[in-house]
């Protein structure tokens, strides 16, 4: 544990024969991140979530040169970052370049985004709108601009914790004249948005390597089937970054597993409406039936609204229900510790894809038919509240695979 330069230190007590060294009990300290982030002189939303991003409150950025609020969900402390701003009307944000990655999801509004590096005049320029998703390459200067008289509004996802925390120093971290040119060599094409579909290499699921996305609301997701019967699924690997997501979508009147793993997930609702549980491992499978439904919580969201699906110290049971005709559509974001690092573990080490694999098989997913009973009675009467009725087949609650001659949902 650092001590952060100008700290109060007090006189060490040596202790007495039969005692400990030490307070035994501390409050966690303000980490560097912590003074920059407040130092901003802007809102930070702590918590496990926040049913719209919209409703949060806004107060002037003199830095970038809008509008924000810091956003810091409970489990996320020291992972990863994020903040929403607002660009004027007809304005811009003020330029900037940082050594920190940055992931742009348009929530409101349409503009453009100039990119360009350190000592080279040309400029890189793109087009974005609502429901954009974009990064920023490492420690290049850009400039965000709004193409219209209203306000647009943008969520921003970053690695600033993890490299404050580690170098200490914010104004290196704002003004390293470096340029990583094997990251962003100006290329028209930079840009320019690649559909191809390729397996990721670590686990083997759908992904995409292109630096921006023009509208996630719409664009094609692959079957995916792990966490739900028509789970869609892809991973766009942005701007070489680090930076792990998904977008993701459930079906309508379907809902995922229960499952669990470290803290650092956020998902973010861009369509549909829904909500989440969210409870710790010691509660068990089935908190309700154990009398512990009372410290499970619950998130409500709509676009854009998030949850912090494993909060605090990680290994929490999460799971995410649509209430609304279109589905549900999720921008999930894990920060630079995806899947195939949150765990740990040597290099060519055994590992499995736990959170797809029922914990009757050694894995952290409930099935249907293990979870607590208040889970289907609460969301079928969700989805009957909107006029619609469950789509999850009676069947799934009794037994793991479907009766002879019935497919599951579909055609798995």
């Amino acid at each position: 544990m650092g001590v952060e330069p100008g700290a109060q230190l007090f006189d060490w007590q040596e202790p007495k024969r039969g005692e400990k060294a030490g307070f035994g009990k501390w409050k966690n300290p303000k980490s560097p991140y912590d003074l920059f982030i407040e130092a901003q002189g802007i809102p930070i939303h702590r918590d496990i979530g926040v049913h719209k991003v919209q409703d949060l409150p806004l107060k002037a950025w003199k830095r970038l040169g809008g509008r924000g609020t810091g956003i810091q969900l409970l489990g996320t402390e020291g992972l990863w970052g994020m903040y929403v701003v607002e660009v004027p009307g007809a304005g811009a944000l003020n330029a900037e370049r940082h050594l920190y990655e940055e992931i742009y999801y348009v929530v409101e509004g349409r503009g453009t985004t100039e990119v360009w590096q350190e000592g080279n005049p040309k400029k890189v320029t793109f087009e974005w709108s609502r429901g954009s998703l974009f990064a920023i390459p490492l420690n290049a200067w850009h400039q965000v601009v709004n193409a219209t008289a209203s306000p647009a509004l943008l969520l921003a996802a970053t690695t600033a914790p993890n490299i404050i925390n580690i170098i200490r120093d914010a104004e290196f971290v704002l003004n390293c004249p470096y340029n990583f040119l094997s990251l962003f060599d100006a290329a028209d094409t930079y840009f320019k948005p690649v559909e191809d579909i390729y397996a990721d290499p670590v686990r083997g699921l759908a992904m995409r390597r292109t630096n921006i996305i023009p509208d996630i609301l719409t664009c094609e997701l692959p079957p995916d089937n792990r966490r739900a019967f028509d789970y869609r699924r892809i991973e766009p690997h942005m701007a070489g970054a680090n930076f792990y997501m998904k977008i993701a979508q459930y079906k309508t009147g379907q809902y995922s597993k229960a499952h669990k793993h470290s803290s650092g997930a956020i998902l973010v609702c861009i369509k549909g409406k829904g909500y989440s549980f969210t409870w710790p491992d010691r509660l068990g499978m089935q908190p309700w039936d154990a009398g512990h439904g009372d410290q499970v919580k619950k998130q409500t969201y709509e676009p854009v609204g998030m949850i912090s699906a494993a909060p605090m110290r990680g290994d929490w049971f999460h799971q995410h229900f649509g209430t609304h005709p279109e589905g549900l559509r999720l921008l999930v974001f894990d920060g630079p510790y995806g899947p195939g690092f949150r765990r740990g573990g040597a290099p060519g080490g055994d590992a499995a894809d736990v959170g797809a694999i029922d914990t009757r098989e050694g894995g952290n997913a409930i099935s249907y038919v293990d979870e607590d009973p208040h889970i289907r009675k609460t969301y079928e009467a969700a989805v009957s509240a909107e006029g619609m009725s469950s789509q999850m087949p009676v069947w799934v609650y009794s037994q793991r695979t479907p009766p002879e001659g019935e497919l599951e949902p579909g055609g798995v």
